[in-house]
């Protein structure tokens, strides 16, 4: 399958990165590395997340407070978000 990474996804990601790193040095390394490995597992085993609305699924980071958001199409996995666990559940719901 193949992984594609909506726009306002990846601009969160790298928002988030970024807000680590400024936080220490390395963290924000730190964060897309977490990522990186939640992806993976996604891409290993893309239904074994929960779908949390409609056929979007969920997969929690472990060392930070985000989540990656997606769906599993006929051949790709579209990451639809990389949202903070306390930001509005519906902010990420009308992307598709």
């Amino acid at each position: 399958m193949r992984l594609v990474l909506r726009p306002q996804a990846e601009a969160e990601l790298l928002a988030a990165r970024d807000w680590y790193e400024a936080r220490r040095s390395g963290l924000g390394c730190g964060f897309c590395a977490a990522v990186d490995l939640a992806i993976m597992a996604i891409m290993e085993r893309p239904l074994a997340y929960p779908c949390v609305h409609g056929e979007t699924r969920r997969k929690i980071l472990h060392r930070f407070p985000y989540a990656v958001f997606y769906r599993v199409l006929q051949d790709e996995i579209v990451v639809l978000g990389v949202v903070h666990s306390r930001r509005h559940p519906r902010s990420w719901q009308f992307r598709v």
